[in-house]
């Protein structure tokens, strides 16, 4: 039986208490000028600044008492350990056991995967170096140049936020591209103006039958061995040397026509929005290298590693998550802003929505019992900075909602920079410290009138302050960096998920929509019998989307 964290002395506790409660962020810098320090956190190399929040040691220690009391730690060690925490699917979580050193053993059913996890990095290695060398090339002989990476959800936005972000690092004769969406004009903008000869794609479905996914992968399929005819390269050999797979099941792949020799696996134990780390990486490992990728699993296992042994009180996972908790139970956010100031980053918001809401959208615990007396997860949002400050930030400054907010930005751009470049990289930081300042402590009244703005103006021009955000900083966006932000928001995640009592790594509301969809497959190809079943709106638009439906 779940436990209901409400029923808990401690969700007791911090109820009461936030009814009493009333940030004053001003007054708890003025009386403590040692908060800044107090709640500054450090992972290898990150520094992690919460100083702004509306926090203090009281609601802390509830906070970590409210953990003890629905058992996050306990669940997070039997996820380390391979215990089935997916109950809903039965199996693992076990995605960190695919960042670990090989001298790291885990086991899933009793038996050492560890082996197996290298095993499958040393086949992509050596493809890698394959591909670099040359000696792995298209059906015409010539290089690789263009990698196409097709999948959905899991198989598309970890790679893909990875690929944007990490582009000053990634090998400089490939470029890779990414198809997901079932929009016909997706996989037709991506390969128009590319070379069939030089093209790869890598095809990211578990079970190769993702309906998205596989549409896709039959258009590509189609595109290449037409291209490829007009060079006399004959179906069969433009299947096999322009595809690989990225999947479990070795009877579709070789249905579709790939090669079980390129086919590189994963297990079930690994959750779609957990898969960066696996396989699924396989269009990273391409484009940025063995060294790099390397990097970046090391700087997941060592927040990993930094998660399962700090304690409480420099558990940085464990802290933001509870204090994520606090937000949306306790003080009735229910959005929570990503904002990072870099534009390499500017796909992290949307990666983190799907790792948060995914995980923690559920409506029911683990043993299945309703959730009815707390909400579960933020509504996930942001953009890049500076484009944000023109876009939402009236909102956060001056409007009416609670919106704790991450801000994220590194010391020094990861591109070689003129003097110039550097001066404006400067600006660009200051607005990163304004911003966060400026919503932590406002503008008061006294303050706009001493800077001569007109009394009929005043209301407008202040500013109340007292909006909470995290200040995340580090040195650099590198690998290692950007594997220790991944892993921090999943394990942030996690608490979170652990303290409602949820399963994290399930997403059946995600099929309900996809099998419907498919239903109405024949409605919507003119079918009039099975158009009847539906409703009266679904029946009206579907009427006007045969009666406006242009024929080729």
């Amino acid at each position: 039986m779940s436990i209901d964290p409400t029923r808990t002395d401690a969700w007791k506790e911090l109820s009461d208490y936030a009814q009493t409660y009333r940030a004053n962020l001003r007054n708890d810098f003025a009386c403590d000028p040692q908060r800044a320090r107090t709640f500054t956190y450090h992972l290898p190399h990150i520094n992690i600044d919460i100083s702004k929040n509306f926090l203090n040691q009281k609601i802390m220690q509830m906070l970590f008492t409210l953990a003890d009391q629905t058992h996050v730690k306990d669940k997070r060690d039997a996820m380390f350990h391979g215990e089935h925490v997916n109950v809903s699917e039965n199996r693992a979580a076990l995605h960190v056991a695919l960042r670990a050193p090989k001298s790291e053993e885990y086991t899933y059913n009793s038996r050492t995967i560890s082996s197996d996890i290298h095993a499958t990095l040393e086949d992509m290695y050596a493809f890698t170096e394959g591909v670099h060398s040359g000696k792995i090339h298209g059906a015409t002989g010539k290089p690789f140049e263009t990698i196409v990476n097709i999948g959905i959800g899991g198989s598309d936005l970890g790679p893909s936020m990875a690929y944007t972000a990490l582009h000053p690092y990634t090998y400089p004769r490939l470029e890779c591209r990414y198809i997901s969406n079932i929009d016909p004009s997706d996989v037709a903008s991506k390969l128009h103006d590319i070379d069939p000869r030089t093209t790869l794609f890598i095809v990211v479905s578990k079970t190769f039958t993702t309906m998205e996914t596989m549409t896709n992968a039959h258009v590509a399929k189609k595109w290449i061995i037409n291209k490829l005819a007009r060079y006399g390269v004959s179906e069969e050999d433009a299947i096999h040397s322009h595809f690989v797979a990225v999947s479990t099941n070795d009877e579709e792949v070789r249905n579709f026509g790939i090669s079980p020799h390129k086919m590189f696996g994963f297990w079930n134990w690994v959750g779609g929005r957990y898969s960066v780390s696996s396989a699924v990486g396989l269009s990273l490992i391409l484009t940025l290298g063995r060294e790099n990728f390397q990097e970046f699993l090391d700087g997941m296992h060592s927040v990993d590693t930094h998660f399962l042994n700090a304690p409480d009180e420099e558990n940085i996972p464990l802290i933001m998550g509870l204090l994520n908790v606090w937000y949306t139970n306790f003080l009735e956010a229910s959005t929570h802003a990503i904002l990072p100031y870099s534009q390499l980053l500017s796909r992290f918001p949307a990666y983190l929505q799907q790792l948060i809401m995914e995980s923690n959208g559920k409506h029911v615990r683990s043993d299945g019992t309703p959730i009815i007396e707390y909400t579960t997860s933020e509504i996930v949002w942001g953009e890049a900075g500076t484009n944000g400050q023109h876009a939402f930030f009236q909102l956060l400054h001056q409007g009416t909602h609670l919106v704790p907010a991450d801000f994220i930005a590194f010391v020094n751009p990861s591109l070689e920079c003129t003097e110039s470049q550097r001066i404006q990289h400067d600006l660009f930081l200051s607005n990163f410290f304004a911003q966060t300042r400026t919503l932590a402590f406002g503008k008061t009244a006294d303050e706009a009138r001493q800077e001569g703005i007109p009394e009929a103006l005043i209301s407008a021009r202040t500013f109340s302050g007292n909006h909470p955000s995290t200040s995340i900083l580090a040195s650099e966006l590198t690998p290692r960096v950007l594997g220790e932000l991944i892993a921090l928001y999943e394990h942030i995640t996690f608490v979170q998920s652990a303290v409602w009592g949820i399963n994290p790594f399930d997403q059946w509301g995600v099929e309900l929509g996809k099998q419907v969809a498919k239903d109405l497959m024949p409605a919507m190809q003119g079918d009039t019998t099975a158009l009847s079943r539906y409703d009266s709106s679904t029946q009206e638009l579907i009427t006007y989307y045969q009666q406006h439906k242009k024929t080729s």
